[in-house]
């Protein structure tokens, strides 16, 4: 199956799970996990209507945009040290994972010499897991106060990665507890800060999350097929 034809079950699967939800298919964006894949999937998945690319690693993402040349909005949605951003000022739309005051500072630091703001989502380890990254749950209010007071950074949203189940069914309740935390977060009336977004859920369990109100929804493998 090609690249395309993929793209087009995902983006029924995408509707079809929203209009479960009762929600719009519109509210719900496809950020392509790119990495690991060449150029060359990424022009294919364009010129099949997609646009948001989501990618791990600073140096691939960079080489990409060196080499293609068409307009894609990237995303950065992996780890990321505060000694790259540098290299990702004015080049990304969104960054998924700022999870530390420290990086947030630095990418303030980094948009700020351009003269422009970087959109970014606040990455939260819902399930305490001491293998991913993510401030706490009980951390996270009091984190997107602080990087609120920064000037070249805005707070639009939340992101997540629950843990691996073999049924999708079992991450909803981590879903459900972004959801939760993102609405206390927006109650707080925060100047600056959006809980606009939500990122969550992943090829196998993106229509669980669509339910629990995601708004960004990264996928690669039912796209790219496997690695």
């Amino acid at each position: 199956m090609s690249i395309a034809q993929r793209l087009e079950q995902i983006r029924s699967r995408i509707a079809a799970a929203a209009a479960r939800a009762g929600r719009d298919p519109r509210t719900v964006r496809l950020v392509a996990v790119s990495k690991v894949r060449p150029p060359e999937d990424l022009v294919a998945a364009y010129r099949a209507g997609q646009v948001v690319f989501g990618e791990n690693y600073v140096q691939e993402l960079t080489a990409k945009a060196a080499e293609i040349t068409e307009p894609l909005e990237w995303h950065f949605i992996g780890h990321l040290q505060s000694n790259k951003v540098k290299y990702l000022a004015g080049l990304v739309t969104l960054i998924h994972s700022v999870d530390r005051l420290s990086l947030a500072e630095e990418i303030s630091r980094q948009w700020g010499r351009l003269g422009r703001s970087c959109d970014i989502l606040v990455q939260v380890n819902i399930a305490g897991e001491a293998t991913k990254s993510g401030t706490t749950e009980a951390g996270a209010l009091s984190l997107v106060r602080a990087i609120a007071q920064l000037p070249n950074v805005r707070v639009r949203g939340l992101m997540t990665m629950p843990p691996f189940f073999d049924d999708p069914e079992g991450a909803r309740p981590y879903f459900a507890e972004l959801k939760r935390l993102s609405e206390l977060i927006a109650a707080a009336a925060i100047p600056e800060v959006e809980m606009a977004e939500l990122s969550m859920g992943m090829s196998g369990d993106f229509e669980a999350a669509i339910r629990e109100g995601a708004t960004l929804v990264r996928v690669g493998t039912a796209i790219f097929g496997e690695r």
